[in-house]
């Protein structure tokens, strides 16, 4: 495959359908077959864990697990695992955006449905199907813990897990044995969930690559509090002797917001990491690959040093930097796995130490164009741009280019258009080119910006506490102009899978 190659941002949940939320089922299909038309080599898509706090997909449950809200229903009466009827009513979903308080307890209520079909009627083959991804090597050393971790959170009305019972907040055997009998239907559900899941994603991954296109993740450098690794691995994070969090992440003041953003995941105990050679984030590797062909790690400055939160102040503002682990995480990943294709998100405050770092593991870095014109000669500007590095119009953070540049102040909007030679028509093309053109081996473009949509569009607008990542698409968005516009473009800049 050439190194050059054109991609498109959307996560998944963004998808047309008709059940309220997009999923992995013959809409991603089509949508990949539409992408690959278009000269499409790439599909970026964000964490695909189950979302829990603000339905973040960088607030996951698991670090390893799926996200049930993800399961095609249609797939599932396709496979057996649901009967048709259960799909001839539904909900008046809409169909440009998610209305995650409807969809949520619909769709678990599908996925009971289906359990209770599947106990009922699955063949002797998918029973099988079922044990052979409960006992794999590649889920005992996560699903027992999250299936479990799941069970306790529910039964506990979705507590934090330190404020459960001593002995399952502590994790001692005999609680955790006792737990498991008594919970044994519910963790069974949750195990089924996740083969669902993996079943699911395999077989869209394969028709993805059949097309020619890699499956581009993505890995949040943190996670949750309440989630299954940190109940799990306690001794791996910065938590007091009552499981609280003693410092947590999050980064100083930015463009973004004069205070900071306090996230409130709980920090890593690097040296803890290390005395495992660093075990459990070689096995979070391990997963995002085998979900995709191209990952990349969100925050990767945090490696190099990392803003740290005393976890009783409300605001990141009075935070301190503190040195990460550096180069010795990625040495043991490569020891494992050898060569990945890693791409780093270096974006923020980027010191010598990031650069050092990023030229250490020599993993692509990310250009956004949106970054580009605060300042005359900015490194994010085409013409300094470097070919082991992806350019973005924007990222999932970032308004759409319509909306971001209604939103530009007059020199800061003179400067674009002297820069990139169009109008304020024709914006979101103009920076579509200009990425093309760039001498990046990559390039991915958010749909939005495809579309040529403005800010009602956006997905996600940092720190603000609620009604972000609804936005979707329609199918009649996915029109063949822009199929071939795209493709066209591909074409021109060298980045269709093989020359006419």
């Amino acid at each position: 495959m050439s190194s050059r190659a054109a991609g498109i941002l959307l996560h998944p949940t963004s998808l047309p359908g008709r059940f309220g939320i997009g999923d992995l089922g013959p809409e991603a299909e089509h949508f990949l077959e539409w992408a690959a038309a278009a000269g499409q080599r790439l599909w970026q898509v964000l964490p695909t864990g189950p979302t829990a706090y603000l339905n973040s997909p960088y607030g996951s449950l698991s670090a390893f697990a799926g996200n049930p809200l993800l399961i095609s229903p249609e797939e599932l009466v396709e496979d057996g695992f649901l009967p048709a009827s259960a799909l001839k009513t539904l909900p008046g979903f809409p169909h440009d955006h998610v209305e995650f308080e409807a969809v949520i307890p619909w769709k678990e209520a599908l996925l009971r449905q289906s359990w209770a079909h599947f106990q009922s009627h699955a063949t002797p083959a998918a029973r099988v199907g079922l044990e052979t991804f409960r006992t794999s090597p590649q889920q005992t050393d996560w699903l027992p813990d999250f299936a479990l971790f799941v069970a306790l959170m529910r039964k506990h009305d979705s507590k934090h897990w330190n404020e459960w019972p001593a002995d399952l907040a502590h994790r001692r055997a005999a609680a955790l044995s006792a737990a498991r009998r008594e919970l044994a239907d519910e963790i069974a559900f949750q195990e089924y969930v996740q083969f669902l899941f993996f079943r699911q994603w395999t077989r869209l991954k394969h028709h993805a690559n059949e097309l020619g296109i890699q499956i581009f993740g993505d890995i949040p450098i943190y996670v949750a509090f309440q989630c299954a690794d940190v109940w799990a691995h306690q001794s791996l994070f910065a938590l007091d002797a009552d499981g609280n969090p003693l410092t947590v992440a999050g980064v100083p003041p930015d463009a973004f917001s004069d205070d900071g953003q306090r996230w409130g995941n709980p920090l890593y105990r690097w040296d803890r990491m290390a005395e495992t050679d660093y075990a459990w984030w070689i096995a979070r590797i391990g997963m995002s690959f085998r979900l995709a062909d191209v990952v990349r790690i969100d925050h990767f400055r945090g490696f190099a040093g990392f803003w740290e939160v005393p976890a009783h102040h409300e605001t990141a503002l009075n935070g301190r930097w503190v040195t990460g682990p550096g180069l010795p995480v990625f040495e043991a990943i490569r020891k494992a796995y050898g060569d990945l294709a890693i791409v780093a998100e270096d974006l923020g405050v980027i010191t010598e130490d990031v650069r050092e770092l990023l030229t250490g593991t020599g993993f692509p870095g990310m250009k956004v164009l949106q970054f580009a014109f605060g300042e005359i000669d900015s490194e994010y500007l085409p013409h300094r741009h470097i070919p082991n590095s992806v350019v973005y119009t924007g990222t999932h953070d970032n308004d759409t280019t319509r909306g971001w540049f209604r939103s530009l102040g007059t020199a800061e909007t003179e400067r674009v258009l002297a820069y990139i030679g169009g109008s304020s028509q024709t914006i979101e093309w103009d920076l579509i080119r200009a990425a093309y053109t760039s001498v990046a081996d990559r390039v991915v473009v958010p749909l939005q910006d495809i579309l040529g949509l403005g800010n009602q569009a956006r997905l996600n607008m940092p720190g603000l506490a609620a009604g972000n990542w609804a936005w979707r698409a329609t199918r009649r968005q996915l029109r063949a102009p822009l199929q071939e516009r795209l493709r066209r473009l591909a074409e021109l800049t060298g980045r269709l899978a093989s020359p006419p």
